[in-house]
């Protein structure tokens, strides 16, 4: 009896040990060199075809498309986005303008990394195909709007 348990400890140890329980996933996010010599590589964006999602505290995200400071933005939680997300994309694709759907993605110091994550998730998840993350250019009228809601 005990080497049939020794054995059936071995076996048990070694498929333990050799079973892949989990790969890691990882998320491939490429952002722009500083290189301001390079004016021919920027990517030209139709303001009708942009939105622009900044994160701020409390998984509150705020959102408007186009051009910022003509357009108030909304204030949702993280959680409904999602809607904003299809439904601009909807009116977007329907406006006729050429080009593909851009979301920019704007984390600010009110905003943690999960709520970020979870932005690239969406977006990944709703296929968004050209999303870009500006961490660097927040704009005053943005942190301004941003400040008064209490989300920043």
């Amino acid at each position: 009896m005990t080497p049939m348990v020794d054995l059936m400890f071995l076996l048990v140890t070694f498929f333990i040990l050799t079973t892949v329980i989990s790969t890691p996933q990882a998320m491939d996010i490429a952002k722009p060199d500083k290189n301001e010599k390079v004016p021919e590589n920027r990517l030209e964006l139709k303001a009708s075809k942009t939105m622009t999602i900044l994160l701020g505290k409390s998984n509150k995200v705020a959102w408007y498309m186009g051009v910022a400071g003509e357009s108030a933005p909304t204030i949702e939680s993280g959680s409904q986005i999602e809607d904003a997300i299809v439904k601009n994309r909807k009116a977007a694709d329907a406006s006729g303008v050429a080009g593909d759907f851009v979301v920019l993605v704007k984390p600010t110091s009110g905003s943690t990394f999960q709520n970020f994550v979870d932005m690239m998730d969406e977006l990944e998840i709703l296929k968004v195909k050209v999303r870009q993350i500006d961490d660097d250019n927040i704009l005053d009228n943005e942190k301004q709007f941003m400040k008064e809601k209490g989300i920043l």
